[in-house]
């Protein structure tokens, strides 16, 4: 409980250092627009008055008992009725991060005007990018606390029924902000991604959809496709696909910003398998000995079906990936309804890593880990792993270099309790 507070404490003197150096900095104002300002910041004024508040109530708390007997009343209390600024600033960070982007790459102004800001002593040497992404970073931090404190708390006493609730009430906030960051980031994409979409002759497919969303995204290397196929002409190319979680679209890339639909399909009518030990297809007409058959080799190729394309026609193709992981990861992407299916295999005999370095995302099939997060491995290939994150039970992949294989039988098992305890608790 003590490391709550104290850790609350720290949070929010950096916060202070946010606003009161960066967001309230004039010269560092008059560099960017005002709608600019707003995306960098958003309301991270509210965040630190939100903070200021808790940590009073903390402190009071700790004032009157030295011992701190319990905070865990405090902590629901805010949670609950106090702490919804977090779940807008949350949503806002698709926002911040590409104009914090846009700023550093085309604002030289912006850009020297920050180096001077972060020279400060009140900064600590961090670049601001490390205080604004802090209140994301703090609002996961809280149930771990609280599932700590749980840990600690004797079962069946009113301690532990109060422990319980203030983590059932911070878990619900860190599931409104996830929510909330997801949804703002999948309607911005989709949007964007519409307008670079041309499909020409094709029949146009209406991509916006609050139900869809992308899971990824490349090029992959068109090698063969059946006698007469779509794609005949253009065999030995590369295309660019745009997987959702319900339509696959292949398309050509004309420049950065827009593609030229070449076919799409339902995943319904989509299945997929690797190709293992075959010849590679033989090149284009012309191109013998040459191209894209000689740079991309028979290990990582794959066979798509569609049973009814764009017009309704079926349609087998061969494409080829640069690597076995981004093969790996392609096929199961493709499969993903499959996936999703219950995995009956006992979590106890799952493989387990422990992070060592915290992991940002790069790619809509990835997971960002933190450090220390515990991972349960399903899966991976050539470097990468495949995983389940044990907290919240959000999937992606994630580079094994930035894991340690946790191989005490023990530790294995008490994370598989502290997981099943915190789906219970946290089921929000």
């Amino acid at each position: 409980m003590f490391e709550i507070i104290t850790s609350e404490y720290s949070y929010m003197h950096s916060l202070s250092v946010l606003v009161c150096h960066f967001m309230r900095s004039e010269e560092l104002k008059e560099t960017m627009t005002q709608t600019e300002h707003h995306h960098l910041f958003s309301n991270i004024s509210d965040i630190l008055t939100v903070s200021t508040s808790f940590f009073e109530d903390l402190e009071k708390r700790h004032q009157e008992n030295l011992l701190i007997p319990d905070i865990s009343d405090i902590v629901e209390e805010h949670a609950s009725k106090h702490f919804s600024p977090y779940v807008s600033y949350c949503s806002n960070e698709v926002y911040q991060q590409r104009t914090l982007q846009k700023l550093l790459t085309t604002n030289p102004l912006f850009k020297e005007t920050l180096k001077q800001i972060e020279r400060k002593p009140e900064c600590g040497g961090l670049p601001m990018i490390s205080f604004l992404i802090l209140p994301m970073q703090r609002v996961t931090r809280l149930p771990l606390l609280l599932d700590t404190v749980c840990q600690k708390t004797k079962a069946c006493t009113a301690a532990y029924g109060a422990a319980t609730r203030a983590l059932k009430a911070i878990s619900k906030l860190v599931k409104s902000c996830n929510e909330g960051a997801r949804a703002m980031e999948r309607t911005e994409q989709m949007y964007t991604l519409q307008k670079q979409l041309e499909f020409g002759k094709k029949k146009p497919f209406p991509l916006i959809s609050a139900s869809r969303w992308l899971l990824k995204r490349g090029e992959l290397y068109l090698l063969l496709s059946e006698e007469g196929g779509i794609f005949r002409r253009g065999a030995g190319r590369l295309c660019h696909l745009f997987l959702f979680n319900d339509v696959l679209i292949i398309t050509k890339k004309k420049s950065e910003e827009s593609y030229t639909v070449m076919n799409y399909a339902t995943l319904d009518q989509v299945t997929v398998e690797k190709i293992e030990n075959a010849d590679p297809p033989s090149p284009p007409p012309g191109k013998s000995g040459s191209g894209g058959t000689a740079r991309h080799g028979r290990r990582a190729l794959l066979r798509l079906l569609m049973e009814k394309d764009s017009e309704g026609r079926r349609e087998e193709i061969v494409l080829s990936a640069e690597t076995l992981s981004d093969r790996a990861r392609w096929i199961a992407a493709l499969m993903h309804r499959e996936k999703e299916k219950p995995d009956t295999t006992p979590k106890g005999d799952l493989s387990q890593v422990e992070i060592t370095r915290a992991y940002l995302a790069k790619q809509a099939d990835e997971i960002s880990l933190q450090q220390a997060d515990v991972v349960l491995v399903l899966g991976g290939e050539d470097g990468w792993c495949w995983g389940e994150r044990l907290r919240d039970g959000e999937r992606g992949w994630f580079p094994q270099s930035c894991a340690r294989q946790i191989t005490s039988r023990t530790a294995v098992e008490g994370n598989v309790r502290r997981m099943e305890r915190l789906r219970v608790e946290t089921d929000v």
